[in-house]
């Protein structure tokens, strides 16, 4: 299957078919972290409406020399917060990250919440793979990725998946639940390898993430020879007049349009699957909407419709259900993370360098696992490291500079207990556990683009402390009448007294690390 990617590429996409080719081999030989290193992430071109980016490769080995440098270019910048921007999170590098870093499945106890739009839909659930009926091969596939039962979301949405008539389906979970191996295994399910033509469209919102979805298809068709695959993402050119002949295709909205609509190289009449993975960042990218609403268009009425999502809003409904006429919708609750087990604490600071005080007073009395701290700007991110570094301390910058494989660089170091301080902005603020953090401290606090109180963003951020029942610390340096207000805003809101602590008093201190 791997081999017919290659296949499909001509020798103008040597780098594409280079990155694309052989993902079974690599996924078995490397670690993700190496894995991801080969595709080529790129940097995001911000005057391009379609997603299409440029690419640039960092080999592993200098993957920390580009942290270190921009730790070190941004740390002789100085303090000059106000400067900059307050750095958002990008959603598509946060979804991959997710999906990267949460290898295996994350074990959920959450209640799935099921609703039918037709009532007479079949609605089943199974505890094994074998009760699927899976072609052997398929199933020898699967067990040779690892999964031995189906996750929670995958008891329920496989047999509605693989259910005859085909059913439609709207699936809502967070990374690591399972949900890209289900409807993966529903594509390779309802492939007929003796149709010589595409029976299947799978679209991500960026090149990363087709990358990822085909990875897995890849290698759960490891033993499905005769299912060929394509990717249709930037770098993949199709000669003129070319008719693709291959069963699946996996990619991102434009490129597919222009293949199936504009190049005619396969009929768009004849696919039974249509899988939208990642919609809600597919929405929040310039131009993907109306380029899937065009696709799906010139789709038969009889097509399977699969549409995933991370979130549930608004806006990702109203699409999902424009979509998918009479879907089963399956979502699994969020876990709520609780602040019980975390003591929450406030420092009273005039300036920027009494926080950095705080920091080395509170440094100087407990013992510290690892700490995460949190800033607003690269900048003050960049001053941070510089000075903690100076002091002797190992630290590590992440912010959104950074390729994707450079952020992963950083946090297997971090993991790994390399460095024991991860200075981050609010690309980190969600998902990622590391078992030894002890300490998180908001050096800024969270708020919006208006100056508010982000309460949502302090919960996920103070929650990478007091992981897997343990307890955990938080502090919060406040420099200003308006932090101090965000800080009381966000007590209320969570109903947790923040404790005020002062970091001149050795004795204060050590109570909060007993």
């Amino acid at each position: 299957m791997a081999d017919s990617v290659a296949e499909s590429t001509n020798a103008s996409a040597a780098t594409a078919a280079a990155a694309a080719t052989n993902w079974v081999q690599k996924t078995e030989d490397q670690e993700i972290s190496n894995l991801v290193d080969g595709l080529i992430i790129a940097n995001k071109d911000k005057g391009s409406g379609d997603g299409k980016q440029e690419a640039s490769t960092v080999k592993p080995e200098h993957a920390e020399n580009a942290v270190n440098g921009s730790t070190v270019a941004a740390g002789a910048a100085g303090p000059a917060a106000g400067s900059e921007e307050i750095e958002t999170v990008n959603p598509a590098d946060a979804s991959l990250l997710m999906k990267i870093i949460r290898k295996g499945l994350v074990e959920s106890k959450l209640d799935l919440e099921v609703q039918r739009k037709d009532p007479s839909s079949p609605l089943h659930s199974v505890k094994s793979f074998e009760a699927l009926h899976l072609k052997p091969e398929l199933l020898q596939g699967v067990y040779a990725m690892g999964f031995n039962a189906p996750s929670k979301i995958q008891e329920t949405a496989l047999p509605t998946l693989l259910a005859d008539p085909p059913q439609n389906m709207i699936a809502q979970s967070q990374s690591g639940t399972g949900k890209t191996a289900a409807f993966v295994l529903a594509m390779l399910s309802r492939v007929d390898p003796r149709k010589p033509y595409p029976q299947v469209i799978c679209l991500s919102p960026t090149y990363e993430l087709a990358i990822q979805t085909g990875e897995v298809a890849a290698k759960m068709a490891k033993f499905c020879k005769e299912i060929k695959l394509r990717f249709a993402v930037r770098g993949e050119e199709l000669p003129k007049g070319k008719k693709i002949t291959d069963h699946i295709i996996i990619g991102t909205p434009g490129k597919l349009m222009d293949w199936g609509i504009k190049f005619r190289a396969f009929d768009l009449r004849k696919i039974s699957v249509f899988v939208l993975d990642e919609a809600d960042v597919m929405i929040a990218t310039q131009g993907h909407q109306d380029q899937c609403i065009r696709i799906h268009k010139q789709l038969s009425s009889s097509c399977q419709m699969m549409f995933f999502s991370a979130t549930y809003e608004k806006e990702v409904m109203d699409f999902a259900e424009y979509i998918v006429p009479n879907p089963i919708i399956i979502r699994l609750a969020r876990e709520q993370e609780s602040l019980d087990n975390i003591k929450q604490y406030y420092v009273k600071c005039k300036n920027q360098d009494e926080k950095y005080q705080a920091i080395s007073n509170i440094y100087g009395v407990i013992t510290v696992g690892q700490a995460i701290i949190f800033c607003h700007t690269r900048k003050t991110a960049g001053w941070l490291s510089g000075k903690m570094t100076q002091d002797g301390h190992s630290v590590a910058v992440l912010s959104g500079e950074l390729t994707v494989e450079q952020r992963l660089a950083v946090l297997d170091r971090f993991r790994a207990g390399l460095e024991k301080v991860l200075i981050t902005t609010n690309v980190l603020s969600r998902g990622i556990d590391v078992e030894q953090v002890t300490i998180v401290v908001n050096f800024d606090l969270p708020m919006d683009q208006n100056g508010r109180a982000d309460c949502e963003t302090y919960l996920h951020r103070i929650g990478r402390t007091g992981r897997f029942g343990k307890n955990g610390i938080a502090i919060n340096l406040v420099d200003s009448d308006h932090s101090m207000e965000i800080c009381r805003t966000i007590e209320a809101h969570f109903q947790k007294k923040i404790q005020l602590l002062d970091a001149e008093n050795s004795d204060e201190i050590e109570k909060i690390g007993s």
